[in-house]
């Protein structure tokens, strides 16, 4: 039978029979994949150590006539072994692995295994924020989703101004002027960035990054809860 070969991240891992185990995988070219890895739980097997949770793997498999496949070989490409040092950046890393697996489907766009890439890549930097990658990851949830909220005009269609307060109205999903509102330019323009397509290193650079994230952050799983129901 021919074989794939893809690249691969690790969703779940579930052991089965004596040492065997099924794997949840998600890739860039064919989705989410069903797996069966034989064997892997035995001492010599080959395949342990390319299929390692919080790391991207290239993987080879057999397509099967149902919906779990069979994994041939895996060779591991990058283990993000700093996430580990941290129990805050370990538990957020199973909390988006977890996010990320239940708003998907079965076959999701190359752009989510490109999300969870770039969330283990800041999640391995010390120097990243927690409460930054926290918020960024739902927030491009909620992009790649198509559920970005109205951030240049107002609930009533008037351009957002710098000089005036606000405060978010979910029913519209924009923001509506309130001269004790919540929300300033600063704050605004953070979102932004937050939902844009940049890359989540470039947008941890940003100056007051590590007060704004926690501060937005709020908002953000608010709109999460209501759009994606997790």
């Amino acid at each position: 039978m021919i074989q794939k070969k893809t690249a691969a991240i690790i969703l779940k891992r579930i052991d089965y029979g004596e040492a065997d185990r099924i794997l949840t995988v998600l890739t860039p070219d064919v989705g989410k994949l069903s797996l069966i890895a034989k064997g892997v739980r035995k001492v010599k097997s080959k395949l342990a150590g390319g299929i390692e949770l919080l790391s991207t793997s290239e993987i080879s498999y057999i397509p099967g006539r149902g919906s779990v496949s069979t994994l041939v070989s895996s060779r591991l490409i990058r283990y993000y072994g700093q996430i580990i040092q941290n129990i805050d950046r370990t538990m957020l890393a199973y909390e988006l692995i977890k996010l990320l697996d239940k708003v998907t489907e079965d076959q999701p766009e190359a752009s989510y295994y490109e999300l969870l890439e770039q969330a283990f890549c800041v999640l391995d930097d010390k120097n990243v924020s927690v409460d930054f990658i926290r918020a960024w990851f739902s927030a491009q949830l909620l992009r790649l989703a198509g559920h970005t909220p109205n951030l240049q005009t107002s609930a009533q269609g008037q351009k957002l101004s710098v000089s005036q307060r606000y405060d978010f109205d979910y029913d519209s999903t924009a923001f509506t002027p309130r001269d004790e509102g919540t929300f300033g330019a600063n704050e605004i323009k953070y979102v932004r960035l937050l939902f844009s397509a940049n890359r989540a290193e470039t947008i941890a650079l940003v100056q007051g990054g590590d007060e704004l994230a926690p501060f937005c952050a709020p908002l953000i799983q608010t709109l999460r809860q209501l759009h994606l129901r997790v």
